[in-house]
């Protein structure tokens, strides 16, 4: 609906008419000046919309419905901005008032300054002026003095009945008699003569479009002054509020236009005017209407008279062209028996020469058939001919091709069975560089086993040589120095000994592999059960110790024999892997 605007806040509303769904509510308006700096640069300007944005910004939380600019000049600017509440625009102006913004291009910032918006609406001494100080009026008559209310700009839609979406008057009525009772009421757009009377016209009171019926213009006459100064005092700086009475019940306002009347539209004088202009507009409408229902009435007779004729001449037209039609059907029948007589002729003529051309096809057919099978006998005597020659020429073709592929076969061979010497010698070959890397891989790891068991066992002399001097008391040293070909160290590498045969060096490879795999983790097994405590002392010296050596033969046999069982496993892997290599390991100096 033009005009009107969806209110979510109703906290304020007055009631106006509760059957109707309209109240009252204040109208929240405030007005913000923004001083505008001093432009020194040409082709630079303020851009109002950013202005606006940054009042819009600074009044956060709070928003506005509606902000626009009602004046601007080159020193400032001023712009108009409407709330839900009053209480909204008292806070809008606390975040407003005295405060400054920066817009971009500008070094200055801009003072703002906000204060609430003054209504325009008339008030008891504006109307009590007015009729003191006017020479045409009689107060003592009603409409020409303080009574009647102009209302402007009124929602069509919001003073209609409920199953008529139409403007009643009575509902304008009931509404208004909320303020007192109502002596007069008169609503232009409800009057269809309005618009052509002359008295209205002259007195220039038509400011209102009878075209649109979306908003109304309303003549409110009350019987009591006080009526009208409570009807006016109610009115001041109040917009129309609506809630529907559906399921969502949405609000809606709508800003409206209240003035005192100034014109004498309702007093008696206005109103007997309006009347006899009215009655001479009905007297020329039907007059006009008459005339135009004898003017139809003419057009009727004079269109059924050429109907009339129309007909008469279509008639006439319809028999002339039965006469036509029937002449040419008569001479398209005569010329239509001429060509049929000589279709006739032509098809007889053309049978008979088809039945000679057929005649003439024949003879040729029989001709042809002739020749072609003369020229196959001919042909066939011809190609056996050249077969007799071909297949004795293929022949001995056929002969010097299978000589030339054999030659080429016996060349194949030969060259296969080079290429197989040739791959079995590098194969050899490359068999004998991978035996000697392996070689010297194993000779490596075996020189390392045994330097590292050198060291072991002499590692093993000192632990035991330190054992038995523990607890006795050295008076002097009894050691013997070491002759100086005697000693060896573990940094010392001595030579290698004469190769062994192979059988030999797997068997040491085998021990070596047992020693340091299951005896290693013999030891390691033999306090496992004892988790993070502390080996027990006599179990360091089990040795030494005379009333344990019954469980120390049992342990070391069922050791033996476990050793023994586990020696023969090793064994039999050996054999395997032996067996599975059965060519010797050379061995490289």
């Amino acid at each position: 609906m033009a005009g009107t605007t969806i209110c979510s806040d109703t906290s304020e509303a007055v009631e106006l008419c509760k059957a109707q769904g309209l109240y009252l509510k204040p109208i929240a308006k405030l007005t913000v000046c923004v001083q505008l700096p001093k432009l020194k640069e040409m082709g630079k300007s303020i851009s109002n919309w950013e202005v606006m944005e940054k009042i819009k910004h600074m009044a956060k939380p709070h928003s506005f419905i509606s902000l626009k600019i009602i004046k601007s000049t080159m020193e400032f600017m001023r712009l108009e901005g409407e709330a839900e509440t009053k209480v909204e625009i008292k806070a809008i102006i606390q975040c407003l008032d005295s405060r400054t913004i920066k817009l971009s291009g500008f070094p200055e910032v801009l003072k703002v300054k906000a204060a609430e918006a003054k209504v325009s609406h008339p008030s008891q001494h504006d109307w009590d002026s007015f009729f003191r100080d006017a020479k045409n009026m009689n107060e003592m008559k009603p409409g020409e003095r303080p009574d009647t209310v102009h209302v402007k700009d009124l929602p069509t839609k919001w003073f209609s009945h409920r199953k008529k979406d139409r403007l009643s008057e009575q509902v304008v009525k009931r509404v208004f008699e909320n303020f007192g009772e109502v002596r007069c009421l008169d609503i232009p757009m409800l009057d269809p003569y309005r618009k052509e009377m002359t008295s209205v016209k002259s007195s220039g009171l038509q400011t209102f479009n009878y075209n649109t019926g979306i908003t109304f213009d309303v003549y409110v006459q009350y019987k009591e002054y006080i009526s009208f100064v409570k009807a006016m005092d109610s009115l001041r700086g109040m917009k129309l509020l609506y809630i529907a009475d559906d399921e969502e019940e949405k609000a809606y306002t709508a800003n409206m236009r209240v003035e005192f009347d100034k014109t004498k539209h309702l007093s008696d004088k206005s109103i007997k005017k309006r009347r006899m202009e009215r009655e001479k507009l009905e007297q020329l409408e039907r007059e006009r209407e008459e005339k135009v229902r004898r003017e139809r009435e003419e057009e009727e007779k004079r269109v059924e008279e050429e109907k009339r004729k129309k007909e008469e001449e279509e008639r006439e037209k319809e028999r002339k062209r039965i006469e036509k039609i029937e002449k040419r059907e008569s001479r398209r029948q005569a010329r239509e028996e001429k060509r049929r007589l000589k279709a006739l002729e032509r098809k007889r003529l053309e049978e008979e020469k088809q039945y000679q051309m057929k005649i003439q096809m024949e003879e040729r057919r029989f001709l042809i058939a002739q020749r072609k099978l003369e020229s196959i006998r001919l042909l066939g005597e011809l190609f056996s001919r050249i077969k007799a020659v071909k297949v004795s020429s293929d022949l001995v073709q056929r002969e010097i091709e299978l000589e030339e592929e054999r030659r080429n076969q016996v060349e194949e061979e030969k060259r296969l069975k080079e290429e197989m010497k040739k791959r079995k010698l590098e194969a050899k070959k490359r068999r004998k560089e991978e035996l000697l890397h392996h070689e010297t891989e194993l000779r490596e790891k075996i020189l390392k086993n045994w330097k590292e068991k050198e060291e072991k066992k002499e590692e093993a002399m000192r632990e035991r040589l330190r054992l038995r001097l523990r607890g006795k008391k050295v008076l002097k040293s009894a050691a013997v120095k070491p002759s100086v070909s005697n000693m060896t160290t573990s940094s010392e590498v001595r030579p290698a000994p004469s190769p062994p045969d192979w059988r030999q060096r797997g068997e040491e490879w085998i021990r070596e592999e047992y020693e340091n795999k299951v005896l290693q983790r013999d030891r390691v097994n033999k306090f496992k059960g004892h988790g993070k405590q502390k080996v027990p002392r006599f179990y360091k010296s089990l040795h030494n110790n005379p009333h344990m050596e019954w469980k120390k033969r049992l342990k070391r046999k069922e050791v033996e024999m476990r050793r023994w069982k586990e020696w023969n496993e090793w064994k039999k892997q050996f054999l395997y892997w032996k067996h599975k290599f059965s060519f010797p390991v050379p061995y490289m100096e």
